[in-house]
């Protein structure tokens, strides 16, 4: 049976049902309500999507391999670092301010324990290896290990080994958080049209380089970000 012509509506009724008229909307609002022009893109935008997701990808098996490596060989610990989240995220409580509720007492490390614990379980249980462990923790949780609030107990004794001397926490932590949120937008499939693409980028392609320059090589060779952004349809 041959496929239906397409209507004459602007926006077709189906796009509307498919999209939803707010997720539309976006694309309408940049293309001047041109319905053809907002469809493309719409589609460009999923491109562009899916090209940062493969780029992430890459980068987040080669930070999260990293960070395994530093904290296995530099944290000393009785066990491997999976199976000793009470050691490397132990309790620390630090007073922070909770709007009318004035000041509270904060464990900073009690999401870090519950997303290791949450990992062990989809993992198989206690007995799952480090490995399947390790596959079960988000780029959050990795993201997190650089912050300031780690930067004693995780950033100066390992972490840093996994990049080059006098690597800057705070620049690599900025950077990771930036592509933390790029990760969100791209996974929940956000509009990507108000974005520093290129910058973006960058951050990713410089995290890769600390990592290895061989990664950042062939992140770089393999990845289709910079064609895909020249070929944006409309005006930007």
């Amino acid at each position: 049976m041959p496929a239906p012509e397409p209507s004459d509506s602007a926006p077709q009724e189906w796009v509307d049902r498919w999209l939803s008229p707010p997720r539309l909307g976006v694309y309408l609002n940049a293309t001047d309500g041109d319905a053809d022009d907002a469809l493309a893109l719409y589609e460009w935008n999923a491109k562009l999507g899916a090209a940062f997701g493969h780029d992430l990808a890459h980068l987040e098996i080669g930070l999260r391999n990293a960070y395994d490596r530093a904290l296995t060989e530099h944290l000393h610990l009785p066990r491997h670092w999976t199976a000793a989240g009470d050691l490397v995220f132990a309790p620390v409580v630090r007073t922070r301010k909770r709007g009318s509720h004035g000041k509270v007492a904060v464990d900073i490390n009690a999401k870090p324990r519950a997303s290791l614990d949450r990992a062990i379980r989809e993992a198989g249980g206690r007995k799952a290896s480090p490995g399947k462990v390790i596959a079960q923790l988000t780029f959050g949780f990795w993201r997190y290990l650089t912050s300031s609030a780690h930067e004693l107990t995780l950033w100066r004794p390992a972490l840093h080994h996994a990049f080059p001397p006098g690597t800057s926490r705070p620049d690599v932590d900025t950077r990771i958080g930036r592509l933390h949120e790029l990760r969100n937008r791209v996974a929940h499939h956000e509009p990507l049209l108000r974005i520093d693409a290129a910058d973006l980028h960058g951050d990713l392609l410089h995290i890769a380089a600390l990592l290895d320059p061989q990664l950042h090589d062939y992140i770089q060779e393999h990845s289709t970000l910079a064609d895909i952004l020249t070929s944006r349809p409309g005006p930007v």
